[in-house]
Formats: C-alpha cells, sequence, structure tokens
C-alpha cells in the first residue's frame, strides 16, 4: 500500500525532477538580471518574490497530486466559467504590470497580482478536454468544430480586449493542438487555420493571389469538402484578406513597429529595434560557454530591456552560451517528450487530453519566446515558461504540472 501512495504521488518523478531543476534556475537566473551596474532596487529583490511563489507552489504540490483525475472533468465546467467571469472583471477593474501598464490583464488583490489569462489556459484545457474527450470518432466536416472553437473564442476574445495578442495566440496553439490529438484530420486543421494564413500573406497581393489559388486547387483535387464548407472557407480567407489593411491601419504604433523591425531591425535602431538588436548582441556575445553567471556585460549596463521576463533567454546566452541555451531548450524537449507520453499512456479521453493542451500552450510560449530574442519570431511579450519572472504565470505553470502528475500515476495504476 506505501508503494501504490507514493506511486500516486509522483506520477512521473523524472519529469517533476526536470521541472523544478528549471524553475529553480530560473530564480537564479531573475536574481542575475537584477544584478546590474546601475540603480535598479525593483528588479534586484523580484527573484526574492518569486523565489515565494515557487515555495507557494510546492506546498499546493501535494495537494493538487491527490485530485483525483475524474473530480477535474466534474470540475472542468464550473472552472471554465470561473475563468470567464475573471477574465470578464479583469476588463473592468484590471490593470497593467511592468512594460504592459497600457493593459488591464491583472486582478490585484492585496500585494497579489493575478494574471487571469494565465490562469484561463488552464481552463480552456480543463473545457477542451471535457468536450472533445466525448468524441467517439474523428470529425468528418470543419462543421463540427463548432463547439471546441467556441469553447476557446471566448476566452480568447476576452484577453485581446486587454489587448494582449501574444497571450491570445497561445489560445490557437492549444485548441489547435488539442484538436489534433482528439482524431482531427490535418488536412481540417490546416484548412480550419488557413484564415490566419491568408491574413498575414495578404501583405503581398500577388503572394495572396499565389495562396489562394493553391487554396482553390487543394479544395478541389485533395481535400474535396462538401460545397458549403468548403465555400466557406474561401469566403473566410476573402474577408481575411480584406479586413488585414483595416486591421494593420487600426494598431497602435508601437504594434506596427514590432512587426516592421521584426522584418529589418536597422530601421528603428534606437527605437522599436532596440530590443531585438541587444537581444541579439548579447547571445551572440555570449559564444560557446558564456560570460558566467553575473558577469553578462549588456545585462550588468542595462541594455538589455525587460531582462528578467521577455528577454531572460538573453541573460542565459550571454551568462552561459551555446551550452547553456541548448540545455535549456533540451529541458524543455524534454519536458514535451513526457507531456507526449503521459497523454499516449492515458487510457481516459479526458486524462489523455490535458497533458497534450498543456503541451501546446507551454510549446508556443517556448518557440514565440526564444525566437524573438534571436529575431526569428515578432516580439509580443511572451514569457518563458518556469524561467521567466511572473508570480501567478509560475504558481499556474507548477500546479498544472502536478496534474500531470496525477494523470501519470493514474495512468501507471490502471496499467
Amino acid at each position: 500500500m506505501i508503494k501504490r501512495s507514493r506511486s500516486l504521488v509522483f506520477g512521473d518523478p523524472l519529469l517533476f525532477i526536470v521541472v523544478i531543476g528549471l524553475t529553480a534556475f530560473g530564480v537564479a537566473m531573475i536574481y542575475s538580471a537584477g544584478v546590474v551596474d546601475v540603480p535598479s532596487t525593483v528588479v534586484a529583490g523580484l527573484w526574492r518574490q518569486q523565489l515565494l511563489w515557487f515555495a507557494l507552489a510546492m506546498i499546493a504540490t501535494p495537494f493538487v497530486m491527490r485530485v483525483p483525475v475524474i473530480w477535474l472533468e466534474w470540475a472542468a465546467q464550473p472552472i471554465y466559467a470561473l475563468c470567464l467571469i475573471l477574465l470578464a472583471l479583469t476588463l473592468v477593474v484590471g490593470s497593467g504590470a511592468g512594460t504592459a501598464e497600457s493593459m488591464s490583464g491583472w486582478i490585484v488583490l492585496g500585494p497579489v497580482r493575478i494574471q487571469t489569462a494565465e490562469v484561463s489556459k488552464i481552463g480552456v484545457i480543463l473545457m477542451l478536454a471535457r468536450v472533445l474527450g466525448s468524441w467517439r470518432e474523428a470529425p468528418r466536416t470543419i462543421w463540427l468544430l463548432w463547439k471546441p472553437i467556441l469553447v476557446v473564442l471566448i476566452p480568447m476574445g476576452l484577453v485581446l480586449l486587454q489587448p494582449d495578442l501574444g497571450t491570445a495566440l497561445v489560445f490557437t496553439s492549444i485548441l489547435l493542438g488539442m484538436l489534433f490529438w482528439a482524431g482531427t484530420p490535418l488536412a481540417m486543421l490546416f484548412f480550419l487555420a488557413s484564415p490566419v494564413l491568408g491574413l498575414f500573406l495578404s501583405i503581398n497581393v500577388w503572394l495572396w493571389g499565389a495562396y489562394f489559388v493553391l487554396l482553390v486547387l487543394l479544395l478541389t483535387f485533395v481535400y474535396k469538402p462538401y460545397l458549403s464548407e468548403g465555400v466557406t472557407i474561401l469566403v473566410a480567407n476573402v474577408i481575411a484578406g480584406t479586413v488585414a489593411l483595416p486591421l494593420w491601419e487600426g494598431l497602435a504604433p508601437y504594434q506596427k513597429n514590432r512587426f516592421l523591425v521584426f522584418l529589418d531591425p536597422s530601421i528603428d535602431p534606437r527605437g522599436a529595434g532596440y530590443n531585438l538588436i541587444q537581444s541579439q548582441v548579447a547571445i551572440g556575445s555570449g559564444g560557446l560557454f558564456g560570460k558566467g553567471f553575473l558577469d553578462g556585460t549588456q545585462k550588468r549596463l542595462a541594455f538589455l530591456p525587460e531582462q528578467h521576463t521577455d528577454f531572460i533567454f538573453s541573460v542565459i546566452g550571454e551568462e552561459f552560451g551555446f551550452v547553456g541555451v541548448a540545455l535549456v531548450l533540451l529541458a524543455f524537449g524534454f519536458i514535451f517528450w513526457r507531456l507526449v507520453r503521459t497523454s499516449e499512456s492515458s487510457a481516459d479521453p479526458f486524462a489523455s487530453l490535458v497533458p497534450f493542451g498543456l503541451f501546446g500552450s507551454w510549446f508556443a510560449h517556448v518557440l514565440v519566446n526564444t525566437g524573438m530574442t534571436v529575431g526569428v519570431m515578432p516580439i509580443t511579450g511572451i514569457p518563458l515558461p518556469f524561467v521567466s519572472y511572473g508570480g501567478s504565470f509560475l504558481l499556474v505553470n507548477l500546479l498544472a504540472m502536478a496534474m500531470v502528475q496525477r494523470i501519470a500515476a493514474e495512468a501507471k495504476a490502471a496499467g
């Protein structure tokens, strides 16, 4: 009985160790980000707050590990409803934080600031797992995807109103990942996402035209959907191409600049392109082994922007070099592998979908955050899981990992 009890607590000990190790490393890097040669009392003490959230998560983790998966499935609807209420409340009484002062993404409860969008990701994953877990066969048309799309679209729209485009896009990654794991054909997923692709390709009329012709050919000779479904896909892409210019004109100047400097940072090296240029300099100067812990020059001179949150990966690259960033990426790769393995080992559809939903969320965060520091992704302000500063973000991620431990434990017990 003792052995069985321990198994139910630690479903995947290796995954637990890697996550805790990566989090501890993140606290150390936040401490390093505060060690600068210019006065920065606020950043200098943030590692203590992160450590406090870490400790709080460790206190709550054993309790979450003991919550049966069936309880999570029963609670999915009320948790989802609570998340929608929090997101709506955030639009009314929410406030910004750090470089996101213009947003209304945080609810302040005394000394505690909670980013409701991060909490809502868990609610969306649980609700999607419940909806998709009830499927008994793969969907045959896009029309059958209306329910999971609606589950994601409502909170995603509320997040866009904050406005937080980067976090809203993570909901898209969760949706596509969980639809894929639920058995949705890849071709259907492509056509579902095609309007978003068309929106970006519409920056060039010839490029969009070629894409639209390719889309017609694929629908006619490859996918062969029902007429109404095919027409809807084409109309959605035409609408996306039509609204692209008005959407661009409606963006705030700083949002336009982020996209433009992604294409060419040199067009505004002292303004919008400054962040990316300094990040690339920091990572490049780290070389193979880096300059050493606490000794990054770009960081110490405070040239790196938001070096404790959005650009923490740049600090790692400068102080630990290629070897350091490679090890961090390998750690994330290991986490993703274990999440997929947990999904594979779970016979219950709901339990199988939850880890893959977390995979979709964290993969988007890692891809965008690391990509924007080296210039292959636009700067969107998405933090690096377990590493970047952010108390509620860390707490939610660690408690989500505790749920995965329970899912893995029950899968072992059932097998």
